[in-house]
């Protein structure tokens, strides 16, 4: 089975659950963001740019500086940081055919909108679960979404 290169969702929600819980309001290093992670202190900080964006994270640099969550984690969907991180990048590994092909311009309508079909309810998925649900261990079991 073909798995993801893009791990920022991945490394986002890591990262605000580290720290909702276990940095007990003190500001927390990229180096031991990305040590946790398991990932390069540069990654940590290129995702947490646009959480820091939107409000979510601050940064404050010096002997004592770091990252701190500003957010309840109980706020924080992981709608939002799927949104913040995926925006509108296809889901689904499109790629770019002939455009002088017919059938590539076909095919290519046909995966753009189930794309979004299937961006849309990861999205609507995910808007089910805070940073604060990651904190406290494995979600409830998937339930059917709603198809009205």
């Amino acid at each position: 089975m073909a798995r993801s290169t893009n791990t920022q969702f991945a490394v986002a929600v890591h990262v605000l659950t580290y720290l909702a819980g276990v940095t007990e309001g003190r500001t927390v290093s990229s180096e031991e963001l990305s040590k946790s992670a398991n990932v390069n202190p540069v990654y940590v900080r290129r995702v947490l740019g646009p959480l820091r964006g939107a409000r979510l994270v601050r940064s404050r640099s010096g002997v004592h500086g770091g990252w701190e969550l500003t957010a309840d984690p109980a706020d924080i969907t992981l709608e939002q940081v799927w949104l913040l991180l995926q925006g509108d990048t296809p889901v689904l590994g499109l790629h770019g055919p002939d455009p002088a092909c017919a059938t590539g311009r076909s095919v290519q309508k046909t995966l753009t909108a189930l794309d979004r079909t299937v961006a849309d309810a990861v999205a609507t998925a995910l808007g089910r679960f805070t940073v604060r649900d990651a904190l406290a261990g494995v979600p409830e079991p998937a339930r059917p979404l709603d198809t009205d």
